[in-house]
């Protein structure tokens, strides 16, 4: 099902409409820090009644049992096996190139510890220990010291005899309570700079983490929610799913219309109240893009807001024209209106 369809005489599906599987990111959508973002709890369990919930995580720093908890202390009862972590699809690759019961050096918390030892290897914190791999995940406790043993481990490239260095992603990253934090590819790009070399990645937007969800729920018409075009809305277009954008995360209208082919949204909702509304049709006239109540016209190298409207159909009319046009953004004048951001506060 496309952005936005042409066939304005058929009825206006929800996002919902055919999905079996609702799969969905943490945090920035669901959570923001410990707490629960605005409408998220009460629209998935509204969603559950329809279709099976899992939830995709690149946060390395938990155990899947420690993230359904805090799911469950929100109002939103979960189990363990309905949480997909880029820990996990960091052990499925890890077993792939090394020995069972290798010794793992580890740059992270609980939550990567828990899946190596859960997987039968050994783990260690120094580089002195000979370790087979490196596997790094995002962790608050994450110091200078860990990313120092991570380097030494990593010295050798691997074309030329070193050990494989694996990370569970590397978003840059990660929105907090008070905020928005650095990710663990602030941390993975650390250790690069000092060591001259990059690591494989295990979780979001490359496709295992999106496969392994969906053969564990069994998902024939699986959709995505994210808050992250380069992570989220990229890895679920590499894993042929739809997706959904939601602007209370992350990225930000001015990085939707900005966004590059292979990182663009089906949907774009101001929040999760948004899966159960009606999604507008599209008409498009040459250069001129309506969704909705809002009208924007390319002419040369001009944005034109023929009819604003709503804020957010405003945003995917232009987002629409912009993307149709084949040009990047840059190429463009836009108007400061097209990416004002009142979706943040919702």
């Amino acid at each position: 099902m496309p952005l936005f369809r042409r066939d304005a005489a058929r009825r206006e599906a929800t996002p919902l409409d055919g999905v079996d599987t609702v799969l969905a990111d943490l945090d920035g959508v669901v959570y923001a820090g410990a707490g629960a973002i605005p409408y998220a709890v009460e629209s998935l369990n509204r969603a559950r009644s329809g279709a099976r919930i899992g939830y995709i995580t690149n946060n390395a720093s938990r155990t899947d049992a420690s993230v359904a908890a805090h799911l469950s202390e929100l109002g939103l009862p979960t189990r363990p096996d309905e949480i997909v972590t880029s820990p996990q699809a960091a052990v499925r690759l890890l077993a792939e190139r090394v020995a069972p019961g290798a010794t793992i050096l580890v740059v992270g918390g609980d939550g990567l510890i828990d899946e190596l030892t859960k997987a039968g290897f050994a783990v260690t914190r120094s580089a002195d220990d000979a370790p087979a791999a490196v596997v790094q995940g995002f962790a608050p406790e994450v110091d200078w010291k860990q990313l120092a043993e991570a380097a030494f481990a990593l010295q050798t490239p691997e074309d030329e005899g070193g050990i494989p260095w694996i990370a569970t992603n590397t978003d840059w990253t990660i929105p907090q309570s008070r905020g928005i934090a650095p990710g663990n590819g602030t941390l993975v790009s650390a250790v690069h700079t000092a060591v001259g070399r990059l690591a494989t990645v295990a979780g979001k937007p490359e496709t295992p983490i999106f496969e392994e969800a969906v053969a564990r729920f069994d998902a024939t018409s699986p959709l995505f929610l994210g808050d992250r075009l380069d992570t989220d809305i990229a890895g679920a277009s590499r894993a042929g799913m739809r997706s959904v954008l939601v602007l209370t995360g992350i990225d930000r209208p001015k990085h939707v219309l900005a966004a590059p082919a292979g990182s663009r949204p089906d949907y774009i909702l101001a929040d999760l109240r948004g899966l159960f509304q009606p999604y507008p049709t599209v008409v498009t006239d040459g250069d001129r893009v309506t969704v909705g109540s809002s009208t924007v016209r390319v002419d040369g190298a001009h944005i034109v807001i023929e009819r604003a409207g709503d804020q957010l159909d405003l945003l995917r009319a232009g987002a629409r024209a912009i993307w149709d046009s084949g040009r990047a953004i840059f190429g463009f004048r836009v108007p400061e209106q097209l990416y004002a951001d009142p979706f943040r506060s919702r």
